[in-house]
């Protein structure tokens, strides 16, 4: 029997791949990453015209059914009896004033849920308009 003698071939490791590899991982992670970032807002430049004004912000009152139960007119705390001619009085002196019905968040002694419809009672028949303020749904319904 013959014996063929080979020459041990010698071992290396090619890099040039292994370096081609990692870039397209690379790659791939970083336009995931682009990806992933949620834009709320797109910037938009605007324009000056000579013509433009400043708008007038219009004034906010928040009226605040405290857990403790106790009412806030913006900082003033007010009786539920005095509720709607405080508000008549802030709407004589600003008539283009937006009111907020706001509940504190928290849970406490007292039942606001009573207060609650009371006092959307009383604006109601004196025929302020209203706007409840919330946190936004999930997105069900």
């Amino acid at each position: 029997m013959i014996k063929v003698r080979r020459e041990q071939i010698e071992l290396r490791i090619e890099m040039m791949p292994l370096i081609d590899v990692i870039f397209l991982i690379l790659t791939f992670f970083l336009y995931a990453m682009v990806l992933m970032v949620r834009v709320d807002m797109v910037p938009v430049p605007l324009e000056m015209y000579a013509s433009g004004e400043q708008p007038d912000p219009t004034p906010a009152v928040g009226i605040v059914l405290k857990v403790d139960g106790s009412i806030h007119v913006g900082q003033n705390a007010v009786d539920m009896g005095d509720i709607a001619s405080s508000l008549q009085t802030l709407l004589e002196t600003t008539p283009d004033t937006t009111l907020y019905l706001v509940l504190e968040e928290g849970e406490g002694q007292v039942d606001r849920g009573p207060l609650l419809t009371e006092l959307w009672d009383r604006m109601r028949r004196v025929g302020i308009e209203i706007r409840l303020v919330g946190r936004p749904t999930d997105g069900g319904s």
